[in-house]
C-alpha cells in the first residue's frame, strides 16, 4: 500500500511541477532559476533575515547561496546592514533596484496562479486551497516550522481578514455572507477611524504566511473592545489564540483602560475557553436570529 502512495505523491509532483513551470529554463519567463528567484522573494518579504537564516531555512549550501548573493550584489540589488537588535549580526535586505528587479516576477507568479484557479468553479477553487493548506499543514509537522510572529497591520491585511472570517465561519458553522458584511463593516471602520494611541490590529504569520489576527478598538476612554480574533485551523492548538487575548490586554492595559468588553456567540465554545481563561466572565446573553441561524449572543467583560 506505502509503495501505491508513494507512486500517487510522485506522480501529484511530475504533475504541479510541470504545471507551475518549474521544469522550464527560468522560470516565470525570467532568466533567473527557482532557487534565485525563491531568495529574491525571502528577501523581498522578511525583514531582518541574515545569510546563514535564509540558507537553513530555504535547505541551500552555504556556498551555493553564498553565489547566489554575490550576484545580486553585483547588480546593486542586495544591501547588507547591521541588525537593529544585534550589532553583531548582519542582515539582507533588496534595494530599491532589486525591488523593481523582483517587481514583474511577483507580478507574473501572481498571474500564473490566476490563470490556474480561475476558470474553476468557486467549490473547485476551494476543494484545490484546503488540499493545499492540508498539505502544508501535515507535511510541516514532520519537520520544524518556523516560529508565528505578530505584527501589526498593512495594506492587503484587512482584506484577508473579512475573507477568512467568511469563508471559515461559513465552512464550520453555516454562517451565511450576513457575517461576513458584519465583519467587513467592523473592519471598515477600525481603518477609517484608526486611533494608534489607543487602538490596535495584530495579524500572526509564519514565513510570509498570515495564521490569525486580533482587533482592539475604543468603545469610550475607559472601555475598549476585543473584536474579530481568528486563528486558521493548522495554528490551533500552538497556543497562539491565548497568545493573541494576552497581547490585546497588554496594549488595552498601556493604553489605560479599565475594561476590556467584546461579544460572542455561545457556540464558539473554542473562543469561550480561551475569553475565560484570560479572566472575562459573561455578562449578557440574548437569543436571536443572524447569519441565517439560530443564535445566542453573549456580552464579556474584564476589569483590568
Amino acid at each position: 500500500m506505502l509503495a501505491r502512495q508513494i507512486e500517487a505523491a510522485r506522480r501529484f509532483n511530475r504533475f504541479y511541477t510541470q504545471r507551475i513551470g518549474v521544469l522550464d529554463e527560468g522560470l516565470l519567463d525570467s532568466p533567473f532559476s527557482l532557487t534565485e528567484v525563491r531568495v529574491m522573494y525571502e528577501l523581498a518579504h522578511r525583514r531582518g533575515v541574515g545569510a546563514a537564516e535564509l540558507g537553513r531555512d530555504l535547505g541551500l549550501d552555504k556556498g551555493y547561496l553564498s553565489r547566489i548573493l554575490k550576484r545580486f550584489r553585483a547588480k546593486g540589488w542586495l544591501a547588507r546592514a547591521v541588525a537593529d537588535d544585534d550589532g553583531r549580526r548582519h542582515v539582507l535586505a533588496l534595494t530599491a533596484p532589486g525591488r523593481r528587479a523582483f517587481a514583474p516576477l511577483e507580478k507574473r507568479s501572481q498571474q500564473q496562479m490566476r490563470a490556474m484557479l480561475a476558470p474553476l468553479a468557486s467549490p473547485q477553487r476551494q476543494r484545490v486551497l484546503d488540499a493545499m493548506r492540508t498539505i502544508e499543514h501535515d507535511l510541516a509537522g514532520a519537520v520544524e516550522t518556523s516560529p508565528i510572529t505578530l505584527r501589526g497591520h498593512r495594506p492587503g491585511d484587512i482584506g484577508w481578514v473579512v475573507q477568512r472570517h467568511g469563508e471559515i465561519y461559513w465552512r464550520e458553522y453555516g454562517w451565511d455572507e450576513d457575517f461576513e458584511a458584519l465583519v467587513a463593516d467592523i473592519a471598515a471602520k477600525f481603518v477609517r477611524d484608526f486611533d494608534p494611541a489607543r487602538e490596535r490590529c495584530w495579524i500572526a504569520e509564519r514565513d510570509g504566511v498570515r495564521l490569525g489576527c486580533i482587533f482592539l478598538v475604543a468603545q469610550d476612554k475607559s472601555t475598549a473592545k476585543l473584536r474579530m480574533l481568528l486563528v486558521e485551523p493548522e495554528a490551533r492548538g500552538t497556543g497562539l489564540g491565548q497568545r493573541l487575548i494576552d497581547e490585546c490586554l497588554a496594549f488595552a492595559r498601556s493604553a489605560g483602560y479599565r475594561r476590556v468588553a467584546l461579544w460572542t456567540q455561545s457556540n464558539l465554545d473554542a473562543a469561550r475557553h480561551l475569553y475565560l481563561k484570560a479572566g472575562f466572565r459573561r455578562t449578557a446573553q440574548e437569543s436571536h436570529v443572524s447569519f441565517g441561524k439560530d443564535l445566542v449572543a453573549e456580552t464579556w467583560s474584564l476589569r483590568l
